[in-house]
């Protein structure tokens, strides 16, 4: 079924009449408040609550189970402190447990705590923005995890770290955790008194997963720091002058294959590199953050994904310290921001800060190439090797307006040769109340291509412009759920500093969902509707999907989703209409096994790289095994295959694509670790059923060993082993290079 863009609008506008409720809502309630007071004395990391310091303390015995409850009263007392001194800001928790032995407290690396395991959390929102805060994790063990969470998304950011001391210790009762933030870590406004939010969080998985907060969160909400307590009477905080200098030294010695794998090894003499991190706080609300010859090296290298008949660019997350400050600001409904874009910059520069309402941050960095590009367009993208150097700026202001905000982003990469890319637009959010959200943003680029037809036909030294458009309604209650999305996106338009694959479409998204919250082994039940067109600038179809599927939620962290799926869905010049079904799995069975994922996609399927229909699916798996509180084994892989017949009758299996991995983690405490980490990748394909030559096999085998000692996120010693070998035809699997490497970073602030 092909639907026209008018006809498709019109019957959405009458779903959307038919189905949703017309109640009126109540009006929000006024935020609690919890006054603060100095610390009466000192408090020690330990994790013990007898310090002179939390006499007097602002106490919270209220909590609420939040899931799968709604906001009723929780199945154990968690009690929690609040207080601070010149310098630091303190959170306590002691957390009452029946049976302390059944506690979840596995030893992981830094960020390696998940929905599994016992923890507790603050999100604190140091502008009372009720849009940003910055989330702070510990464990029983004392592990450290950090974040940013943005309503405006829904989004959990854990690339950030932030610099701040916690301790934990499992008790008779149960177990308590202290946390220390010093004042430096923390962004506010130059104000006398302060007040701030906050939410209280503890996770408690046993044969439910409860999630218990300090403040009623009631289901159906679009929001969570919109409920979020308010901390008064802060007064007296330090106005900034904290300065932190990283440097950091490499050795490395590497060798490689003189001509294809397997052949004899050029050792190459050990070199060295040196480098610097540096951060100001001239105030308490601005940071000034300074790079020389960074070391953006990936300590753990991207997890492998099939890119077998992909039709647009894979996406990597950004994992590299000096784009961190103020990440939130980033997220904008187009990710016309990518940083991992700025390939391998040899300076950095970048201001962070907030003045009045308006929190703004601007970035340039000089890039020296060697990474790549995305060309993207309606119906596939590629990449393309940007072997030149460019100057990246980045400037964004957002103003925020109570919990809605209206914001201007701006990028320009200007390229050695003349070329360059600028992009420019404001976005919005409004948030009405806690059910209704609308967000939308408009941004323009002007392209001149470099001129390079030796890359790309498309770099042939042209200039042009185009816009986009995004628009989004999501509207949430307690028994429904609906979600809006209009984007126009015009051919030209380009954002070589974001990441946009697809240019040249309209889109119209509709996701309608009815939630049902029964007790015993399910806790949600949801019926969904998702309807989504792509229409080419000409009005044709590029992809239609109508499906239609079933969300459920129950004990020991289940989820799963079912769907069946009618497709239209175009490739080159034909429109193809297939049916297909997938599903989603996630499970945590215990405390040994502690997360299951699968995913399942099966039926036909478009053969995007020769244009005609297949058979075939794909199955992805995630499981993490803890044989004991110290060892971490994480099982990953993927197996995607399709079956075709050819224009001679001729049948048979087009490509087989297999990734799986292998990672284990011995923790010998929270700050030190042994990680191995072994990945395979390998792609079979029938030559005679591809119209175009093709490689029958291509495949690699990457190692890794490495140690790490963290004594904080920027004082780190890692030293470090890779082996990378790869598919040779008639000689199997070769040695393709290998390197040993070792780092010292560390530290000095004031």
């Amino acid at each position: 079924m092909i639907v026209q863009p008018r006809r498709f609008l019109l019957g959405l506008a009458l779903l959307f009449a038919t189905i949703l409720p017309r109640a009126a809502e109540p009006p929000e309630a006024s935020a609690p408040t919890i006054p603060l007071h100095r610390a009466a004395g000192p408090i020690a990391m330990d994790g013990r609550l007898s310090d002179p310091g939390w006499k007097g303390a602002a106490e919270v015995t209220a909590f609420y189970d939040i899931s799968p409850g709604d906001d009723a009263p929780p199945p154990v007392k968690t009690t929690a402190w609040i207080t601070y001194d010149s310098r630091y800001f303190y959170v306590a928790f002691r957390c009452e447990d029946p049976d302390p032995a059944a506690i979840r407290a596995p030893y992981t690396d830094r960020d390696g705590l998940s929905s599994d395991q016992d923890f507790v959390c603050i999100f604190l929102d140091t502008r009372n923005s009720r849009l940003t805060a910055q989330e702070l994790f510990v464990n029983p063990r004392g592990i450290q995890s950090d974040a940013v969470r943005t309503d405006a998304t829904g989004n959990e950011d854990f690339s950030p770290d932030f610099f701040w001391d916690c301790a934990a210790r499992i008790t008779a009762h149960g177990w308590e955790a202290e946390m220390r933030i010093p004042f430096s870590s923390l962004r506010y406004p130059a104000a006398d008194p302060q007040t701030w939010g906050i939410v209280l969080f503890r996770n408690y998985p046993r044969n439910n997963r409860y999630q218990i907060a300090s403040v009623r969160i009631p289901k159906g909400t679009n929001c969570v720091l919109c409920h979020e307590a308010e901390l008064t009477g802060i007064t007296g905080l330090p106005p900034g002058g904290h300065w932190v200098v990283a440097p950091y030294a490499t050795a490395k010695e590497q060798g490689y294959a003189r001509g294809v794998p397997g052949t004899t090894f050029l050792n190459k003499p050990v070199t060295t590199d040196t480098g610097v991190d540096a951060k100001w706080t001239p105030d308490a609300n601005t940071a000034v953050d300074l790079t020389l010859n960074p070391d953006f090296s990936q300590v753990e290298s991207d997890v492998a994904q099939v890119a077998v008949n992909q039709r647009f660019a894979l996406f990597y997350p950004e994992k590299r310290p000096f784009f961190m400050e103020g990440v939130d600001l980033f997220q904008t409904p187009f990710q016309a921001v990518y940083t991992r874009t700025i390939t391998s910059p040899s300076w950095g520069a970048r201001i962070t800060g907030k003045t009045g309402g308006a929190a703004y941050t601007f970035l340039v960095a000089e890039d020296r190439g060697g990474g790549s590009v995305v060309l993207p367009g309606p119906q596939y993208s590629e990449l393309l090797p940007q072997d030149f150097s460019s100057t990246v700026s980045i400037g964004r202001v957002r103003e925020d307006f109570g919990r809605s905000y209206l914001g201007l982003l701006m990028t320009d990469r200007e390229d050695q040769d003349g070329s360059f890319n600028r992009v420019l637009g404001p976005d919005f959010q409004w948030n009405p109340d806690d059910r209704n959200q609308f967000t939308g943003q408009f941004l323009f680029s002007m392209t001149r291509t470099p001129d390079r037809p030796d890359l790309s036909s498309a770099w042939n030294g042209q200039s042009f412009s185009a816009g986009a458009l995004s628009l989004n309604w999501n509207h949430s209650v307690r028994a429904w759920n609906a979600n809006t999305t209009y984007r126009d996106v015009g051919e030209g338009f380009r954002a070589d500093s974001g990441y946009v694959p697809q240019v040249g479409y309209r889109s119209l998204r509709q996701w309608v969902a009815r939630d049902y919250y029964p007790t015993g082994f399910l806790n949600q039940v949801e019926p969904y509707l998702n309807l989504q067109q792509t229409w080419d600038r000409g009005g044709g179809t590029l992809t239609g999907r109508w499906a239609a599927g079933l969300n459920l939620h129950g004990v020991r962290n289940l989820y799963a989703d079912m769907a069946a799926v009618t497709w239209a869905q175009r490739a080159g010049t034909v429109l193809f209409h297939f049916r297909n079904y997938n599903c989603t799995l996630n499970w945590s069975p215990g405390p040994h096994v502690t997360e299951v994922s699968l995913y399942a996609e099966l039926g036909p399927h478009v053969d995007f790289d020769n244009v005609r229909m297949g058979n075939g699916g794909t199955l992805q798996y995630e499981v993490t095994l803890r044989p004991a509180d110290r060892l971490a084994l994480d099982l990953t892989g993927e197996h995607d295959w399709l079956n075709v017949t050819d224009e001679t009758g001729r049948s048979g299996r087009l490509f087989t694509a297999d990734v799986a991995r292998v990672k284990a983690v011995y923790s010998f405490s929270a700050r030190s670790y042994l990680r191995a980490i072994a990945q395979w990748v390998d792609t079979r394909r029938d030559k005679a059923l591809y119209t175009f030559a093709v490689e029958h096999r291509s495949a690699g085998l990457q190692g890794s060993l490495l140690y790490a000692y963290q004594l904080n996120w920027q004082s780190v010693l890692y030293v470090g082993y890779g082996d990378d070998r790869a598919y040779v035809p008639r000689r199997g699997i070769q040695p393709q290079d290998r390197q040993l490497f070792i780092k010292v970073s560390y530290a000095f602030q004031r």
